[in-house]
């Protein structure tokens, strides 16, 4: 008699625990990728009132089944589900989900250890940190590679990410870039008179192609290349000269390759070998307040023709920038964050880390959306996301919770059946036992 009452109070516990995980997840249903809990039950030990016996030929008797009692029911696992939640678009530059496997790798300071997170609401503090809402810094990469291929070092060990500076730059800023290289593009005139015939009181004809420059600090300079016809066009061609102009307020001298001639064949293409070469390049020599070096710059005159039409001659390329100071940042589905800045140029700021797990729902739940490792889930190791198994980064995004509301109803509704008819079992033996106490009156 006693032992159903027992079984009732073990069944009552067990599903007052599943109700107490149901509740949760249908509290966290709002919230940025919780992962629901799961409750599965077992079977207690049962008591063997009698044993089995088997088949005894001799006699003819047959085998019986052992007799048992169950002593009622417990908790099996509560289980972690980590499905992956819808994703909701909220355009915030610092929220991120995780398109597949992996948790964003968090920390609370030197003395802390290292968490673990599906929750990408991530904002930045006073100091340009990259920070959860708690103000936890989020891990991952800024030591770029040594080839100078601009790639970041993943071998290194992650470091906190900061978007303003670190230790191996101030990224507020990104530094000038002297110009080495413009290339030009466009027709000049076929029917512009030459210097050759030019009457006494005619005027030459000249087309002036106007860009700018800058130096290694990032100081720009307006360079004016000007053409003229030096040679009549015949039945080989024409030539034409360029020289860039050498004054003295415009804050640079022209140290050499600063002139030539381009010749063009009777089809008005530019002929390969009259061209400037990169063995003889334009140095520009800047004033010496400058405090710049002499800028070294190779010309491109390949893409320039000579029919007769307008002239168009313009520069298409010229690189070389002025300094700039950062406006804002993205992100791209390889984890890296581009700084851009005023001056139309990007750089890398830094490189998300991510880590995977053998076994994520063995991972400990710690709070704040976060997870720990335990013996159960295997070690972590922060790789680039898209690799090693993990998933990629979707930007401007948040993973929303996995629960199903219409599965944790009908949970909800099983359960309390089963901790209903539990109930009933505790009752029904109480007046099973009155009764027998009511035996003798």
């Amino acid at each position: 008699m006693m032992r159903s009452m027992f079984s009732g109070v073990s069944g009552l516990k067990a599903h007052q625990t599943r109700m107490d995980v149901i509740g949760n997840n249908v509290a966290n249903v709002n919230t940025v990728a919780f992962k629901s809990g799961r409750v599965t039950f077992q079977e207690i030990f049962s008591q063997t009132l009698q044993g089995a016996s088997s088949p005894d030929s001799t006699t003819g008797r047959g085998g019986t089944n052992p007799m048992q009692v169950g002593l009622g029911l417990g908790i099996q696992s509560v289980d972690t589900i980590t499905t992956s939640g819808s994703t909701e678009r909220t355009d915030n530059p610092t929220d991120m989900s995780i398109e597949g496997d992996g948790f964003f790798i968090c920390k609370g300071g030197s003395a802390d250890t290292f968490k673990f997170t599906r929750a990408g609401n991530f904002t930045i503090d006073k100091t340009g940190n990259l920070v959860t809402g708690s103000g936890l810094n989020v891990y991952g990469w800024q030591a770029l590679k040594s080839d100078d291929s601009g790639e970041f070092d993943t071998e290194t060990a992650i470091e906190p990410l900061n978007l303003y500076s670190d230790d191996y730059r101030n990224k507020r800023i990104i530094a000038a870039e002297a110009t080495t290289s413009a290339a030009l593009t466009g027709n000049l005139d076929a029917s512009f008179n030459d210097a050759a015939t030019l009457g006494t009181d005619d005027t030459l004809d000249t087309f002036t192609v106007p860009m700018t420059v800058y130096d290694s600090l990032g100081n720009d300079y307006k360079v004016n290349v000007v053409y003229n016809k030096s040679e009549a066009g015949t039945t080989s061609g024409s030539t034409w000269a360029w020289a860039v102009e050498d004054t003295t307020d415009n804050g640079f001298d022209v140290s050499s390759g600063g002139s030539g001639t381009l010749s063009f064949d009777t089809n008005g293409a530019v002929v390969t070998g009259s061209l400037p070469t990169s063995a003889s390049p334009l140095v520009l020599t800047p004033d010496a307040t400058s405090g710049a070096d002499a800028i070294s710059i190779t010309l491109d005159f390949s893409k320039i023709t000579s029919y007769a039409s307008d002239s168009s001659v313009k520069p298409k390329t010229v690189d070389g920038y002025t300094s700039g100071s950062l406006t804002t940042f993205s992100v791209g589905s390889d984890g890296i964050l581009t700084g851009i800045y005023d001056n139309g140029q990007q750089q890398s700021l830094g490189l998300v880390a991510l880590s995977g797990f053998e076994n994520p729902s063995g991972l400990e739940k710690e709070g704040d959306n976060m997870y720990i490792p335990s013996t159960n889930s295997g070690d972590f190791k922060a790789v680039k996301p898209g690799s090693s198994g993990v998933g990629t980064i979707n930007p401007g995004t948040l993973e929303m919770s996995n629960v199903d509301l219409s599965s944790e109803f009908t949970s909800m509704i099983i359960t309390q059946r089963g901790f209903q008819a539990n109930s009933r079992i505790i009752t029904t033996s109480d007046e099973m036992l009155q009764e027998l106490v009511n035996l003798k009156r």
